[in-house]
């Protein structure tokens, strides 16, 4: 099975005052810690391999999976990013189509990963997972992508991406940059129709700052 990469690494910038002492994954969301529910849903759906990276706080999430099989990718000195932290990690987490997760997001109804193992096609380079903006719960800002009647992604449209995916590495080697965001890698794979998405049929939410917490615990409870 596919291995996952769950970035928390992240400074947690609009989560403070809570973040001022707590790294952000380790924020509990209905008695349950952000990173613990993303590693419920890799697992779930059978990931060959874990690896979380961190910078922010690192010590306390390294100490929180302490006896766990998950790998770990520090990031020390400067915090590389989406894009930079997975090309660091790649060592760790072997050749082909990588998983990725936002751990600072909660789901309801099917598992994410699940679904974009089932939708996965081999002339695919990335695969995400989308949400309607009209249903993406504490949503600040604009959508992210429009999709075609294919499934092939374009910027800027009312599906948000919901913080995971399926995408090759490759063509990581082509970013000169140290630090960068995925989104340079989806700018490539976009323009050459390459990257695909799927609607997620369930509920979502991006806690990604502190009022966000009980609209998703809301969420969680029904």
């Amino acid at each position: 099975m596919r291995p996952l990469m769950i970035f928390a690494a992240g400074l947690g910038t609009r989560m403070r005052p809570l973040t001022d002492t707590c790294p952000k994954p380790l924020i509990p969301v209905a008695g349950r810690t952000l990173l613990d529910r993303a590693l419920d849903l890799g697992r779930d759906a059978g990931a060959g391999r874990i690896v979380v990276n961190t910078h922010y706080l690192g010590n306390r999430i390294a100490a929180h999976l302490a006896g766990q099989d998950v790998a770990i990718s520090d990031e020390p000195g400067t915090i590389l990013d989406t894009g930079g932290g997975l090309r660091q990690a790649l060592p760790l987490l072997g050749q082909g189509p990588v998983m990725t997760l936002n751990p600072d997001v909660v789901w309801t109804g099917p598992n994410p990963l699940t679904a974009l193992n089932a939708a996965w096609r081999e002339d695919m380079e990335a695969l995400l997972m989308l949400v309607p903006l009209a249903r993406a719960t504490a949503r600040q800002g604009a959508g992210d992508f429009a999709m075609d009647t294919q499934g092939r992604i374009s910027r800027w449209g009312d599906h948000v991406y919901g913080g995971a995916q399926i995408i090759r590495p490759d063509r990581l080697a082509q970013i000169p940059d140290r630090v960068f965001s995925l989104n340079h890698l989806w700018d490539l794979l976009i323009a050459d129709g390459r990257a695909h998405g799927i609607v997620h049929p369930g509920g979502w939410c991006d806690v990604g700052y502190p009022d966000a917490i009980p609209l998703a615990e809301r969420m969680l409870h029904g």
